[in-house]
């Protein structure tokens, strides 16, 4: 059973990343194929550290994922246009944060939603390492 739709606190920033749906992720039952979601998790993830931290601080710091978790509420079709994935961070707890990723079809229908836990490692070493508090900041509105 699915958990109740995701919807941001109003105190994080919502971070929207276009997503292409390609022919080749359509799989036998004609839509998204569910190992899809698991990659656009990744990237809706991937670009929000990207566009809102430094090439200094990718290159000091970088995430490792320890479990992905989807709900799958409305198929997305192999002619979608407009899909869009809406991800935000959680509290941090030690070297963790959630991320929540809501995956939106054109009209703005919610298709899935998914939760991700990530965890901060010390790029030269893979160490886990606690979030600093000014790492927050600019996940927050």
């Amino acid at each position: 059973m699915a958990r109740p739709a995701l919807i941001p606190p109003d105190d994080r920033e919502v971070f929207e990343a276009p997503l292409t749906v390609r022919p080749e992720h359509i799989d036998d039952n004609g839509h998204v194929n569910n190992v899809v979601y698991v990659g656009w998790l990744q990237e809706a993830g991937t670009a929000h550290w990207r566009a809102r931290f430094s090439a200094e601080d990718q290159a000091r710091w970088s995430w490792v994922a320890l479990r992905h978790e989807i709900d799958y509420l409305r198929p997305i079709s192999p002619d979608a246009q407009g899909v869009v994935a809406r991800t935000w961070v959680g509290q941090p707890r030690g070297p963790r944060f959630d991320r929540f990723v809501r995956i939106e079809d054109g009209q703005g229908r919610l298709c899935a939603q998914g939760l991700s836990e990530w965890c901060l490692v010390a790029a030269d070493t893979m160490r886990p390492t606690r979030i600093p508090a000014e790492m927050l900041g600019p996940f927050q509105r």
